[in-house]
């Protein structure tokens, strides 16, 4: 008995102390970025404002954010790559869409802007100016369209 009232205080006190490790947010400059992320915003976001950049430091991981003044969101991994791109008033970059899912846009949705681009590790879901969201998947085939 005693040992497993043992196990529960630990079992509880791990769990207590865990969330104190994850989800620390904290404002950056936009040169603690990594050079890869710093290079994406000078080449695609050129003259554009930014208003705040974050770091998000989870337990294992990292992500930054870069909020601009007109309200469009980056967001990077760790390693400076894109994932996130939310354009909520405006078209994402046509540069940062690849090229097989602006084709399969202008074909299929001709004169549809891309709000917002979300790239995952399996896939990509892309966010259109009528509300549609498409995902392909890494070789760019689509696999769901939800409205």
């Amino acid at each position: 008995m005693k040992k497993l009232a043992v196990l529960f205080a630990g079992a509880a006190l791990m769990a207590s102390t865990v969330p104190a490790f994850a989800g620390d947010d904290r404002p950056i400059q936009i040169s603690e970025l990594p050079a890869k992320s710093q290079e994406f915003i000078k080449t695609h976001f050129a003259g554009v404002e930014v208003s705040f950049a974050k770091i998000d430091e989870e337990l294992f991981d990292e992500d930054y954010t870069v909020i601009f003044v007109d309200g469009r969101k980056v967001e990077f991994a760790k390693n400076g790559e894109w994932k996130e791109v939310d354009c909520k008033y405006g078209e994402v970059p046509e540069a940062i869409v690849p090229q097989p899912i602006r084709d399969y846009v202008s074909k299929n949705f001709p004169g549809r802007k891309i709000r917002a681009i979300d790239r995952g590790r399996r896939d990509y879901d892309v966010e259109l100016d009528n509300g549609i969201d498409l995902e392909f998947d890494m070789q760019f085939r689509l696999t769901d369209i939800d409205d």
